[in-house]
């Protein structure tokens, strides 16, 4: 035989060797097909997001250009508004209670009262659609279509806002830069801009967001004009926003949103590749005495590898094709998938950039996995033909072994890198991967080190064998723990983030703690309120006095002298905001002190004002103990120093403040007042806040159970979308688990046959063959269900500072659904076993 051959011969024979193996070959492919349609699906929707971004981030805003502020224009802010062209509209939005006539039912909503033709881009999505432009013309209100199911309204019904009942006039299905989990959590009632002042509700105290939208001629530089006015508007305390700077903003969330996917779908690409790696492993060790014959008709170890590397790589770019193919379906769905995150309808259409990349990352990574066994051939020597039993190869003395190891932990960190953005997350995540991995193989190892070393005698015969087979060769052990355990751990990650999270505000509801929180109460309103609560058994918690005020200087430089300085340690924006205050003689259960000493009581004779600063804010802010602060509360200054700071645990069901003063000092300025109170069930709260509403109209009112409902719909939405991302995962591995058992069924074969041949009947072949998958699924979903435990544990202690108490009921779905599957799989995959004769198998040359 020629040793001179050329490529073309190396192709045929790569095709006349696959023939009697396509069907083992096909479970290669599929072992990467849905992490290629993971990754293709989360690109495409990339693409297709940041194209409809540049399309409708017009409609988004709504205008050519908005301006927010705390407070209404005044003066020479007024005259700069006016400048800026008479096209425009004003917006005013605040929190307030809106009470049904009808139903009697009532809920915190936010209202906004607009004037002008807002929106100028886009519009009101309305049913009837004539709603949207009839509204403005009279006493009318569009009502979001939560509001509208949720107490079971229709158009023509009334709502109450304040002082004012409004004729519902039509259903807001959609309002610019609106999405379904804003519409959840803070549903929208517009309302005419005329009708605002008879609401009663713009009141001292009242915190309400003042907006202001303009449409400019076609030829327009916004971003120019913007740039032109902007020292202006940090003057005035105006934010501003354009189109330009929407798409940014829009672009950067779902580009965040589309990389963490990215991710999520790359482990189970790593885990198919894995799967391909491990089959590869044990399809090469049954071509040795192949590849060995031709050895001896003249084939050196380059040829006879490329010849299986080109198999690889023919495998990796129909699995990519066809992943691809798959991706660019799924992603079709995947709006409907994620529509309530998304503040636009998205059309989609097929990404060839996203379809490119999935074939490049397939065919490299899977060659890339594939590799390390491939390695092997090279060594295999012509003398293996006479051997009878062959020794395994060590992988481990290759130096280009450990050069390809080397080649795919950079592929994963650059695949991190070009999804993340920095080099510290990047590395951060490979780390991460590769501690997963190794801390699954690890268990597999030590596991199967146990099995050997303690195995149960003393069990019965079927059992017996059952275990045995998790250490006996071509055992499936490692591969099954680590796929299937780490798809597991991923889902179950995410079931115990979400019970963490709702469990902290279930605890902050239970028993006798406050679960109604009552805002905006006039001086005046104080006594009423104590009687509506003791009128209907509701105990108040606590009540505190807040004043609001805003900062003229800090260390005697106001925000003038900060302008323009980059380099200043106080920033312009501690000056523009609003600073709602409360003043008491002690710390709460909440806060603790961390840096100097709490004074509760002002002396008149000490001089300045001592105050106690949120110690977060205060490093935000570079300020520190002794720094002096004046606020000016309703035209009087106070000046104040920093006598201590506080740490706050904002997670606690209770009023949380920045900045809090001593007693003796604030108790005759302007002020309203905040109220916690604690409902024994959910008739005694409709009744009270009902009381609330029809006496007080301008008092806003929590309901935290109302909270905890929607923050549950949230985490099941948003955990949906992750869920939906994480199954490919889990897919993948139950396909590699169909691939480890099929490609190990020649060796499952024999021992079946023995066994038979000995005298065992196809009812203990079949126990033994259950047993053994019971054993690698329980195990594999206990190992998950572990490191999902272990990660939860440390977030829900570092990050959360919550206590971790998982719900044991769902977790035992898991692991007997992954335990299940496992063994049915294994059982169905089987099956052919138990059918062959004993003498089909003796018969052949082993």
């Amino acid at each position: 035989m020629q040793t001179n051959i050329n490529f073309s011969w190396l192709l045929k024979m790569a095709w006349r060797d696959s023939r009697k193996n396509r069907s083992r070959l096909v479970l290669f492919i599929s072992s990467i097909i849905l992490g290629i349609a993971a990754l293709v699906a989360i690109y495409s929707l990339g693409d297709n997001l940041k194209d409809n971004i540049d399309e409708q981030a017009a409609s988004l805003i709504g205008a050519d250009l908005a301006l927010y502020g705390n407070r209404a224009v005044d003066g020479k802010a007024k005259e700069l508004v006016d400048s800026l062209g008479k096209n425009r509209s004003e917006e005013r939005s605040f929190a307030s209670m809106v009470y049904f006539t009808k139903t009697g039912g009532n809920r915190l909503a936010q209202v906004k009262a607009i004037s002008g033709q807002y929106p100028y881009y886009g519009k009101f999505e309305t049913v009837p659609v004539t709603a949207e432009a009839t509204f403005r013309k009279g006493q009318e209100a569009l009502v979001d279509q939560t509001l509208m199911l949720q107490y079971h309204a229709k158009v023509g019904d009334s709502i109450k806002i304040g002082e004012v009942t409004f004729l519902i006039a039509g259903i807001l299905e959609k309002a610019p830069g609106q999405t379904g989990l804003t519409s959840s959590v803070a549903p929208t009632v517009y309302i005419p801009m005329d009708f605002l002042g008879k609401t009663g509700l713009m009141q001292k105290g009242s915190r309400v967001a003042y907006r202001y939208y303009f449409k400019f001629p076609a030829k327009t530089d916004v971003e120019a004009l913007v740039k032109r006015l902007e020292p202006r508007f940090e003057i005035f305390d105006l934010e501003h926003n354009t189109v330009q700077q929407q798409k940014e903003d829009t672009g950067r969330s779902f580009a965040d949103l589309t990389r963490f996917l990215a991710l999520v779908g790359f482990v189970a690409l790593l885990l198919g590749c894995i799967g391909v790696a491990s089959a590869i492993h044990i399809y090469i060790r049954e071509k040795l005495n192949s590849i060995a014959i031709l050895r001896c008709l003249g084939l050196k170890g380059s040829q006879a590898f490329m010849i299986y590397l080109i198999q690889i790589i023919g495998i990796g770019l129909i699995g990519s094709v066809l992943g691809a193919l798959l991706g660019a379906s799924i992603q079709q769905f995947l709006p409907i998938v994620i529509k309530d995150i998304l503040p636009f309808e998205l059309t989609t259409s097929i990404s060839w950039a996203a379809i490119g990349q999935g074939l490049a990352i397939g065919v490299l990574i899977s060659v890339l996995f594939a590799l390390p066994p491939l390695l092997s051939i090279r060594r295999v020597s012509p003398l293996n033909v006479l051997r009878v039993s062959l020794d395994p190869v060590k992988l481990d003395r290759d130096p280009v072994t450990w050069v390809l190891y080397l080649l795919i932990v950079l592929f994963i960190f650059g695949f991190a890198f070009l999804q993340m953005k920095t080099w510290v997350e990047a590395l951060v995540f490979t780390i991460s991967i590769l501690a997963a991995f190794l801390v699954l193989y690890g268990i597999a190892i030590l596991l199967t080190w146990l099995v050997r070393k303690f195995f149960p005698v003393s069990w019965s015969y079927l059992w017996r064998q059952g275990l045995a087979n998790l250490y006996r060769p071509n055992n499936q052990t490692s591969i099954l723990i680590v796929s299937i355990g780490l798809g597991t751990s991923l889902v179950t990650t995410l079931f115990f983030v979400q019970s963490i999270l709702l469990e902290r505000v279930r605890l902050s509801t239970s028993g006798n703690q406050p679960n109604i929180v009552l805002f905006d109460i006039q001086g005046n309103q104080k006594a009423g309120v104590m009687e509506i609560a003791k009128a209907n058994g509701v105990p108040v918690n606590q009540s505190v006095s807040i004043v609001n005020m805003r900062l003229e200087e800090v260390n005697g430089k106001t925000a003038a002298d900060f302008e323009g300085d980059t380099t200043a340690e106080q920033s312009r924006r501690i000056f523009g905001r609003e600073y709602r205050v409360t003043f008491r003689d002690s710390i709460t259960s909440s806060e603790k002190i961390t840096k100097g000493k709490w004074q509760g009581t002002y002396d008149q004779s000490a001089g300045l004002i001592p105050i106690s600063v949120e110690d977060g804010f205060a490093d935000r802010n570079r300020l520190k103990l002794g720094d002096t602060l004046i606020f000016n509360v309703q035209g009087t200054l106070m000046t104040t120093s920093i006598a201590s700071l506080r740490q706050v645990d904002w997670g606690r069901v209770q009023t949380n403040f920045l900045v809090v003063f001593p007693t003796g000092v604030l108790e005759d300025a302007p002020q309203f007042h905040a109220m916690m109170t604690h409902t024994p069930n959910p008739q005694v709260s409709a009744q009270f806040q009902q009381a609330l509403v029809r006496k007080f109209p301008n008092i806003a009112i929590i309901d935290l159970a109302l909270v905890l409902r929607l923050l549950d719909d949230i985490f099941n939405k948003i955990g949906f979308v992750i869920r939906f991302m994480a199954g490919f995962s889990i897919l993948t591995g139950l396909i590699v688990l169909i691939s480890s058992v099929l490609i190990s069924k020649y060796q499952r074969l024999q021992e079946s046959v023995l066994l038979r041949t000995l005298g065992a009947s196809r009812k203990q072949i079949f126990a033994i063959t259950a047993l053994e998958y019971f054993f690698l699924g329980s195990l594999a979903a206990f190992t998950g269900i572990l490191i999902a435990a272990a990660g939860a544990w440390f977030l829900a202690k570092f990050s959360f500072e919550a206590e971790f108490k998982p719900e044991l009921l769902p977790v035992l779905g898991v692991f007997l659904f992954v335990s299940f599957m496992t063994v049915f799989i294994g059982l169905v995959n089987s099956r052919g076993i138990l059918s062959r004769p004993p003498l089909e198998v003796l018969r052949q040359d082993v």
